[in-house]
């Protein structure tokens, strides 16, 4: 099978992870609330059970990107991280007593932390004039799951059996569906996926590390007319450079080397003459500890746990919120959770398309915007509802609207600039330390959300403060949200 095709079929393969990932949300949320009332569960359960999932996930994808960094492989990655739903979703099935069905979010959820390595993966295999558009379409992956598993509910709805000593319902079986649904992508990863080299990537990536190499063989029998031919095919970034981030300078200083000739720290992996090879593991982690430090990381790390925080807690909110307010059920809930489905598609591609266009914070800028004015509406119009029954739901209605509105600017603007302000080499720790940080808003935000579902103005009013934080941090560090040049270094060199 020729390259080409591998990539495609990996790429497909990386859809179906997050659009199985979009539909477990889907079938699980709109019922999650219903069966934890089932078991005797107090209403704090809720935010525990979320929270849960969450938690795992953020423990478990910084160690996954370090694993996929190191090997360079996601395939077993993957593989080893969905047993994890397998088993946590068959554990929610068998649903015995509240505790079990929180320990099952809390299993589940590990299997999430496999998304740090296939970003890692994505950063690796783009160039990042394209990156913005494949994590748009791959985001839009997620949101067409989100889309579909409220259709699953429609007949997941009607189960009402038992399969031996289980309880089949309409709260056990999105477990079991799920269950299945992942045992079906493992098969799909062992047969339609691969660790691919980047081999397109030829500008500042696996060409450099070619011809380096090539020299390096050839090094010892050229003479020195022929050292000199080489010397002018060599790439202008070198080897430990197209290995970093895009744009980014060397930590150590540039030395002058003569013709011919190659320092000894471009070979990967092997320390200078006389160092400990142990010694460079705290140099490591003390370098990837400041890149984290940047102003333009701290921003875009802010923005993502700002953003979750205040999604989850929303979401978190609306089933309570309709229940009270409108008494929705499953049905309802799952038909509101697909017409936001649809609208947040339509938006990615909208978003597709503008990244083409417009600089990534200008997106952002944007996303954070329309934030700002779904929080005010949400904090005039939700937190103390009035008036008659449609005019209540009209309010409710915009409110998510405009909240669903602002999440794909928001989300693909921050992931496309994360990968390009830091390493591309540790990527997958990088993406690991990410993810993490949305994980912790994803605990927290259900938490906060939970215990004040009868005090809005409060939970509002906080989730508000901190988008007026955010907003202010990139207004402040708006000239440092770009993609560091790449051109003007080489050009530098060529002058010289």
């Amino acid at each position: 099978m020729d390259y080409r095709r591998k990539r495609k079929l990996t790429f497909f393969t990386i859809g179906l992870i997050f659009l199985f990932s979009g539909i477990e949300y889907a079938v699980i949320l709109p019922t999650i609330w219903r069966y934890l009332q089932t078991l005797g569960a107090a209403p704090y359960f809720l935010g525990l059970g979320l929270s849960a999932f969450s938690l795992s996930g953020l423990l478990s994808g910084p160690l996954f990107g370090l694993w996929s960094d190191r090997t360079r492989t996601t395939k077993k990655i993957i593989l080893f991280a969905n047993l994890f739903e397998i088993v946590g979703n068959f554990m929610y099935f068998m649903g015995y007593s509240k505790w079990l069905l929180l320990a099952s979010r809390l299993i589940a959820g590990i299997g999430t932390g496999a998304g740090s390595s296939i970003f890692g993966f994505l950063t690796r295999s783009t160039a990042p004039e394209d990156r913005s558009t494949v994590f748009a379409a791959v985001m839009a992956c997620r949101q067409a799951g989100l889309l579909i598993g409220p259709a699953f509910n429609l007949f997941l709805r009607l189960f009402d059996f038992k399969l031996g000593p289980f309880i089949v319902n309409k709260y056990t079986s999105p477990g079991l569906f799920m269950c299945f649904m992942w045992i079906l992508l493992q098969v799909a990863v062992l047969l339609m996926y691969w660790d691919i080299p980047p081999q397109d990537l030829t500008n500042h990536g696996e060409a450099g590390v070619i011809v380096v190499e090539e020299d390096e063989e050839e090094e010892d029998d050229d003479d020195a007319e022929e050292q000199t031919e080489d010397e002018e095919g060599k790439p202008l970034v070198g080897t430990q450079e197209s290995l970093g981030s895009y744009g980014t300078l060397p930590d150590e200083p540039t030395r002058a080397v003569a013709n011919g000739s190659l320092p000894y720290q471009e070979q990967p992996g092997s320390p200078e003459p006389g160092e400990d090879p142990g010694a460079t593991s705290p140099l490591k982690v003390l370098s990837a500890s400041r890149e984290f430090l940047k102003e333009e990381v701290v921003v875009l790390l802010t923005a993502q746990f700002i953003t979750l925080f205040n999604q989850t807690a929303l979401e978190t909110m609306v089933t309570p919120l309709t229940q009270k307010y409108f008494n929705f059920g499953e049905l309802e809930n799952s038909i509101m959770y697909c017409v936001c489905g649809v609208e947040v598609i339509l938006g990615f591609f909208f978003v597709r398309w503008l990244s083409k266009r417009a600089e990534e914070r200008v997106v952002l800028a944007v996303g954070l915007i329309i934030c700002n004015i779904s929080c005010v509406w949400c904090l005039i119009f939700l937190a103390n509802p009035a008036g008659s029954y449609p005019w209540q739901l009209a309010e409710f209605i915009a409110g998510v609207f405009l909240q669903v509105l602002g999440l794909p600017f928001v989300a693909v603007a921050q992931v496309s600039l994360f990968s390009k302000v830091t390493a591309e080499k540790t990527q997958g720790f990088s993406q690991g330390v990410r993810r993490s940080v949305g994980g912790l808003a994803t605990i927290l935000g259900p938490l906060w959300a939970g215990g004040l579902t009868n005090n809005l103005y409060i939970m509002l009013g906080v989730m508000m403060a901190l988008l007026v934080l955010l907003t202010i941090m990139m207004c402040v560090s708006y000239e440092k949200l770009v993609e560091p040049p790449v051109v003007e270094h080489a050009d530098n060199y060529e002058e010289d």
